[in-house]
């Protein structure tokens, strides 16, 4: 059994984040995916720590990619990189609108000698419109599309100690938002035989990857009751061992305190007066959490508590860092975690495929490789006069390098 894009060529024009977690998406579910990057490297792969002298942030978002490294400023360079684009099924980019339209790649120049092609620029806030120049990284986008006012509200942060997120929400969602757009383009062309282009902003992603925004939009009052099903007012609670635990649900919500008191027990508190609407339950929080947790801390077996929990159709969860759930038995039966050369002679850890196929097989974990690493390979397999290549190398048209602020390679 194949891969589910095995034989799928994609031409890969991006950087950081956003556009390589796309595009290796689409080499993790089989695509053949070739990587062109510039002289200055991918930022990504400044990215700490590193294992020898490569970045793990970057082998995370571009094992398995082959590379091509090129100064797209020579014509040599971009009389390549055209060649290359002359049969890939889908290429992806997310430089600043325009970016690869001064090279001659834009979508416009690639489908005069490729119309099928499937071409997905992926910028901050679209191809088009008053804000189609302006910078944007995922702190930006998220500050400027929510995101940061939903936290500020919901830990309470003052101005001063108001920070951003751990986590690049705006990049992540945009590349897989990217690649689904790059699966239902090609669903299109399967059946019209039809390339396009495929404009995915990450302002209008954070937008709609927003469960709450509807509810924002709405302007109705919710008379106290927690936003878009309570979630994001989940508890953590202690457990008697020490560990910490949540529930995936908010007792304020009134749905849900019924639940809370029937999996606790305790009917008699849906008849206190100090909880008796979403108003006072909010008002007497402490008093609400102080009951829950001593009903918590009467269980000394986890399972049983989850059972208990289950009852009522609620889900809780221990809080683990990444490294432990590594070593859990899910982790194990599942595969969630691949090894992947460190290109130092061992391995390092990284997050495996999120899925699985009943009639496909996925490609084994990738390496990840250094700038330039496929140039020669890439090149034979275009046909280019090996003579041709070494004059390219000597003039620093092909470049090389194991590190980003190492030296080129010597020709």
């Amino acid at each position: 059994m194949g891969a589910p894009l095995e034989g799928l060529k994609v031409i890969d024009f991006t950087r950081v984040l956003a556009g390589p977690l796309c595009t290796k998406t689409l080499r993790d579910l089989g695509a053949d995916v070739i990587k062109i990057e510039p002289p200055s490297g991918d930022t990504g792969r400044g990215g700490v720590p590193h294992i020898g002298t490569m970045s793990v942030y970057y082998a995370q978002q571009n094992a398995g990619k082959r590379n091509l490294s090129l100064d797209l400023n020579w014509p040599e360079a971009r009389a390549i990189a055209t060649d290359l684009c002359r049969d890939a099924d889908v290429i992806v980019e997310n430089f600043r609108p325009g970016t690869l339209t001064r090279f001659g790649l834009g979508y416009e120049q690639v489908r005069e000698f490729n119309p099928a092609v499937v071409y997905v620029s992926m910028s901050g806030y679209g191809q088009t419109g008053p804000w189609r120049n302006r910078p944007a990284f995922a702190p930006t986008v998220q500050a400027e599309t929510g995101l940061t006012d939903i936290l500020r509200d919901h830990y309470g942060y003052g101005a001063d100690e108001l920070k951003n997120d751990a986590c690049s929400h705006a990049d992540v969602y945009t590349g897989l938002h990217g690649a689904i757009a790059v699966l239902a383009a090609l669903q299109h062309r399967s059946r019209t035989g039809e390339g396009q282009h495929v404009d995915v902003s990450m302002a209008a992603t954070m937008l709609a990857v927003n469960e709450r925004a509807g509810a924002q939009l709405s302007g109705v009052d919710t008379n106290g009751e927690p936003p878009a099903l309570s979630a994001a007012e989940s508890h953590i609670f202690r457990l008697p061992d020490g560990r910490q635990l949540t529930i995936a649900a908010s007792p304020i919500y009134s749905p849900m305190f019924v639940r809370y008191c029937s999996m606790m027990r305790r009917t008699d508190l849906l008849l206190d007066p100090r909880f008796a609407s979403a108003p006072l339950r909010r008002q007497n929080l402490a008093a609400l959490l102080a009951e829950v947790r001593a009903w918590i801390l009467t269980f000394n077996d986890l399972e049983e508590l989850q059972a208990q929990v289950s009852e009522q159709g609620l889900a809780c969860g221990v809080v683990r860092s990444t490294s432990e759930l590594a070593e859990s038995e899910w982790a194990a039966d599942w595969g969630a975690i691949v090894e992947v050369d460190d290109r130092s002679g061992g391995t390092m850890r990284m997050p495996g495929p999120p899925w699985r196929f009943s009639g496909a097989t996925l490609p084994p974990p990738g390496v990840p490789a250094f700038q330039g690493e496929h140039n020669l390979e890439l090149l034979a397999e275009r046909n280019m006069d090996p003579a041709m290549i070494q004059q390219l190398r000597e003039r620093r048209i092909l470049l090389s390098r194991r590190s980003l602020r190492g030296d080129f390679d010597a020709p």
